[in-house]
């Protein structure tokens, strides 16, 4: 599993993504933002940055079932 940008963690490409695009974020989105950065995501770890994110006040949990955040701006 080698990760076309390695100096770019999987965290660190979907925070990025997430600021600079704002708006809703689900699990799909994030896959597929992490595999256009060119990683190798697995949904589970993928689960886990959004949770992350949220507890950092990146993203704000919206809806539970699917589970959904916002993006938080920063203005």
């Amino acid at each position: 599993m080698t990760e076309a940008t390695p100096t770019t963690s999987q965290r660190a490409a979907l925070e990025q993504a997430v600021r600079t695009y704002g708006g809703y974020w689900d699990t799909e989105r994030s896959l597929r933002t992490l595999r256009d950065a060119g990683h190798d995501p697995q949904d589970k770890r993928t689960r886990q940055i959004l949770r992350d994110l949220a507890q950092e006040g990146v993203l704000t949990k919206v809806e539970d079932w699917p589970v959904r955040y916002v993006a938080v701006r920063a203005d």
